[in-house]
């Protein structure tokens, strides 16, 4: 999850909020690839989750990493919540269950985030292992009630924490049972902008299907591939799900605005005070909402910034987007999913073909996907053609768009080498969902807690 940033300058209008997400724009040149995952750190001994406070924990793996790295310090009152790089390119943060995120730096190829992420988790074990900790790289926690869950103490957390069961069912799971890995990638123009996030708005279920990597719950399967998926079609639907607006051939960095600043706002922050805001939506804060409740009620860049930070659809617009429905997997997948995209994406082939591919799916159609990958996965429909067969055709369009980008590693090979456990996805028809459920059924003998062992970093 974002840092929360502080900038006082003043907020102009609507044109000013949009003119900000432009200012994102860069030539393909500068386009780079940012990459984001995150783990659940877990006991060796006996598969518990890892409290914040204590001697073998995730303030004390904070720290431990900040002496290896040498990176500054994230606090949070009196407590570290997480690392910057001092370049400010890269941070390392926590989720509020305790799950662990790298927020990659942006890189130029995948060969460099694959060492990257690759880097990090060598690191990683090397503070954890004397703590007996290791690393569960899922979509769900397979395990851990809520209350067995730990919760960080992070204000923002506490804020979401009490909202989240009032606009839906499964805030709380999402929260703090639910692991990701994402990829923020940049835009070269407003029409750039446009045709990147119609063609990941509309294939995000299929990402959310090659990835789904979270069947269990509590012990037992929970009768989904995807609980993730799923958790996020009843989370907070104002601010999350597929936007249909975002399909129009003219959606405008305005649209966004003016869809964002009709959502529910979480906080500001004020002298590093967090004040809970969750009664206003944005728009009603520009009017004037908080005058009277706190001493500086003008709305702020920084305000801005941290609201986009909390809206959650399938894609989201920053001044780069980012891909958002992948489950957590092995190391592998940290590296599948960035190439997905990038080579949809960063190739102008390859990303015209993929909006011919998806010409004709309308709002309804990508929703009704949506719905189904979870429980059904490949075998989820979209205008009658089974997933299984779109994830081929497009899987085949972004190893186009990387072979183009040519990229090479010392070998001479490029970046679409990493799609390779999509392309035993595809080939299997089975997800790794599809794989822990048939070892739950077989040789784990009805048991979650070989996952521990088998998918730890």
């Amino acid at each position: 999850m974002a840092r929360d940033t502080t900038d006082q300058r003043p907020l102009g209008s609507i044109d000013d909020m949009a003119a900000y997400l432009a200012e994102g724009s860069k030539s393909k040149e500068a386009f780079r690839i940012g990459t984001e995952h995150e783990k659940f750190a877990f006991y060796r001994a006996d598969n518990s989750a890892v409290p914040y406070f204590g001697e073998r924990s995730i303030q004390a793996l904070l720290h431990g990493m900040q002496a290896k790295l040498g990176w500054d310090p994230i606090m949070d009152g009196d407590n570290i919540i997480g690392l910057g790089e001092k370049s400010g390119m890269g941070a390392i943060s926590i989720e509020p269950g305790g799950q662990f995120e790298l927020s990659g730096a942006p890189l130029e190829t995948l060969h460099e985030t694959c060492r990257e992420s690759n880097l990090h988790l060598a690191v990683l074990r090397d503070v954890a292992e004397p703590m007996g900790i290791r690393f569960l790289g899922l979509g769900g926690s397979p395990k851990w009630t809520l209350d067995e869950t730990p919760r960080m103490p992070k204000s923002r957390y506490g804020i979401m924490t009490r909202y989240m069961p009032k606009v839906g069912s499964q805030g709380l799971d999402m929260m703090y049972r639910t692991c990701t890995i994402q990829v923020n990638l940049d835009f070269a123009s407003e029409a750039d902008m446009r045709q990147k996030m119609r063609v990941s708005m509309k294939l995000q279920s299929i990402a959310t299907a090659l990835f789904a990597s979270s069947p269990f719950t509590e012990g037992k399967p929970n009768g989904l591939l995807s609980w993730r998926g799923n958790i996020w079609r009843d989370t907070d639907n104002q601010r999350a799900g597929v936007l249909p607006f975002t399909f129009s051939k003219d959606f405008t960095f305005g649209d966004y605005v003016r869809w964002a600043i009709d959502v529910p706002m979480y906080f500001v922050v004020r002298d590093g005070r967090y004040h809970d805001c969750t009664h206003i939506t944005f728009r009603q804060f520009m009017d004037g909402a908080l005058k009277g409740e706190i001493a500086d009620w003008q709305p702020q860049l920084g305000d801005w910034t941290n609201h986009l930070s909390t809206l959650f659809p399938e894609v989201r617009l920053k001044r780069f987007l980012e891909m958002r429905g992948a489950d957590g997997g092995p190391w592998r997948r940290i590296c599948a999913l960035p190439a997905f995209w990038v080579g949809l994406l960063y190739d102008d082939a390859a990303l015209a073909a993929a909006d011919e591919l998806t010409a004709d799916w309308t709002f309804e159609d990508v929703v009704s996907m949506r719905d189904a990958v979870p429980a059904k996965g490949l075998a989820a429909t979209i205008q009658g053609r089974e997933v299984a067969a779109v994830a081929r055709d497009v899987i085949a369009i972004s190893r186009q768009g990387l072979m183009a980008r040519a990229r090479l590693n010392g070998e001479g090979q490029d970046e679409s080498v990493f799609l390779g456990p999509l392309d035993e996805v595809v080939a299997k028809r089975t997800t790794l969902a599809d794989d822990l459920l048939s070892l739950y059924n077989g040789r784990w003998n009805g048991s979650v807690e070989p996952v521990f062992e088998e998918y730890q970093y």
